[in-house]
């Protein structure tokens, strides 16, 4: 007898008092894919922030003729001296860093991992989040640039905008379809890098920025 056979073997006896029932019958559920379900909150703004912070992450709210501004003060808030903007951020972003006395670095031509892992942080847009998991889409467009940029310096500065935030993750990937056809990449960010050794000790910036800044632009 196999080890197959031993083992099934074995569940058939376990199960030999369990009754004959009849199937139950399938619900059926008036739900298309990337609609939003009828049990989503209608606070789906502050369903977002509590769970990015409870990632660790840091949530500013800002009003969009600020934004600008705040991303210099979170950029030096955090010290760092000199910052990565993608080619595709709002030339007000690159004012405001530039005056703010920050140096800022861009990525063409394209920056080595180590010049990277030298900037102070990363400035980025963003496609969407999802409140019900606190998790933030990069689909990396021009006003987001290429994944290395979010993923090698220390401190990420992410812009997302209230009109962004969905409910739950089948409502973001039906937002995400774009950029699917088009094969773009994606990042989910959940929170900062962190990771845990064996002791549970937890450790943050292995995999990625150890600190994540997210500005949410509300009217």
């Amino acid at each position: 007898m196999s080890s197959k056979e031993a083992i099934l073997g074995r569940i058939r006896s376990a199960l030999r008092d369990v009754p004959n029932v009849a199937a139950a019958d399938d619900v059926a559920v008036n739900w298309q894919y990337g609609q939003r379900p009828a049990t989503a909150t209608d606070d789906l703004l502050g369903l977002f922030v509590e769970r990015v912070e409870d990632y660790k992450a840091i949530v500013s709210w800002v009003v969009p003729n600020e934004v600008p501004v705040r991303i210099a003060n979170a950029l030096t808030d955090h010290g760092a001296t000199s910052a990565v903007l993608p080619a595709g951020a709002p030339a007000e972003w690159h004012e405001a860093v530039a005056a703010a006395g920050i140096a800022v670095v861009t990525d063409d031509p394209v920056l080595s991992h180590a010049e990277l892992d030298a900037t102070g942080g990363v400035v980025t847009a963003s496609r969407v989040g999802i409140a019900e998991t606190g998790t933030i889409v990069l689909d990396h467009a021009a006003d987001q640039g290429r994944r290395a940029l979010s993923l090698v310096p220390d401190l990420h500065v992410c812009v997302i905008r209230s009109d962004q935030v969905v409910s739950d993750v089948p409502e973001a990937v039906a937002r995400l379809q774009a950029s699917i056809d088009t094969r773009q990449p994606l990042t989910w960010i959940s929170g900062p890098s962190a990771t845990s050794d064996i002791e549970l000790n937890r450790v943050e910036g292995v995999h990625g920025p150890r600190t994540l800044h997210v500005l949410l632009v509300n009217e």
